[in-house]
């Protein structure tokens, strides 16, 4: 299969429809409305206690602006949010190109819209691992899957998309968004990007570490083994 090679992309891109699913909510009590404030035209999906949150910041504005991430895909959360992201039209969304003619039929195809901007923080694995007495099963139930995709796919596509998995960037990418029409750079995309895959290799690192350290036998004694 050939490799697409891309040749063409935009320097600055509007920022219209943002994804948020976040573990750490410090910040989106201003970030939120200053995005809906540059540009009243936004769109957010998000998921679970990120949904309340953003419905409660928002209030009456919320009905105009705000989708459960559910509705957009067509497909309920499984049992404790185990599969809330992991979806074909997400990822088309996440990894489409501008100018890319196949891609932008995709979209159409599918009703899919393209991405501009996630913002995703991780399950607490470090944290719960370095709570007293941790299982492995409560380890192993703090291990994010959705949200490491969706920020490696908008980091791959930095091109077009940002990928936001710090809230001290916040302020940053609000400055910019103001000077620039509600629109975010290439250098700043690259610069989020570059931290994105950091977030998620520290991420690995720690789960790596905490299955390293385990037992055999601390695996055993969480579960009834069936034969």
């Amino acid at each position: 299969m050939a490799i697409n090679v891309v040749e063409r992309i935009d320097g600055f891109v509007k920022i219209r429809h943002v994804i948020v699913s976040v573990s750490d909510k410090s910040g989106l009590e201003s970030f939120v409305p200053s995005l809906l404030d540059i540009n009243p035209e936004i769109r957010f999906f998000s998921t679970g206690g990120t949904y309340s949150r953003i419905n409660e910041i928002l209030g009456d504005r919320a009905s105009t602006c705000l989708t459960p991430v559910s509705d957009y895909t067509g497909q309920p959360e499984t049992q404790g949010g185990l599969v809330k992201t992991l979806d074909f039209k997400i990822y088309l969304g996440l990894l489409t190109e501008q100018y890319n003619d196949a891609h932008q039929g995709d979209l159409q195809r599918t009703g899919a819209i393209p991405i501009d901007m996630v913002v995703v923080n991780l399950y607490p694995f470090k944290e719960t691992v370095s709570k007293e007495g941790v299982t492995v099963e409560q380890a192993r139930g703090n291990i994010d899957i959705g949200g490491p995709c969706m920020i490696r796919a908008s980091a791959k596509n930095f091109i077009r998309v940002a990928s936001v998995v710090d809230p001290a960037d916040y302020t940053t990418i609000v400055s910019e968004m103001e000077a620039k029409g509600g629109k975010i750079s290439l250098e700043l995309r690259y610069d989020l990007a570059r931290k994105a895959f950091d977030h998620t290799a520290v991420y690995d690192r720690h789960i790596a570490d905490f299955l390293e350290g385990a037992s055999f036998g601390d695996v055993s004694r969480c579960y009834e083994v069936m034969e």
